[in-house]
């Protein structure tokens, strides 16, 4: 379950932030409204809440690992929402940035689990 609820947060977090950042970038460079902006910031500061929500008590460690999956989903976002179109080096950057999120964030769950009487 633990491994299922930081993935849920991750996610969650990253809809949060990157759609924050899509809305400002809304308003101020395509002129959209500073209705946007509100709610881009609106967004980016429930970005902070669903953070703080993790299991890991280690803030580095997991703005660290959010790193990679703010990678990863905002190009996904650009991808569903923009028509961008990734290179092949996007790929391989965004795979190579997820990887290491989850070795920093996953590596620990392991151990532990790993570690506990009876495992």
């Amino acid at each position: 379950m633990t491994v299922f609820r930081i993935i849920v947060l991750f996610v969650l977090a990253a809809v949060a932030e990157i759609g924050g950042a899509w809305l400002i970038w809304q308003a101020i460079k395509e002129e959209r409204g500073w209705i946007l902006a509100v709610l881009g910031v609106m967004a980016l500061g429930a970005y902070g809440f669903i953070a703080a929500l993790q299991p890991d008590a280690n803030f580095g460690r997991v703005l660290a690992a959010y790193g990679g999956v703010f990678i990863a989903g905002s190009l996904a976002w650009g991808i569903i929402v923009d028509g961008f179109k990734p290179t092949v080096w996007d790929w391989v950057g965004s795979s190579i940035a997820l990887v290491g999120a989850a070795i920093i964030i996953l590596a620990p769950v392991v151990t532990q689990t790993a570690t506990e009487p009876g495992a």
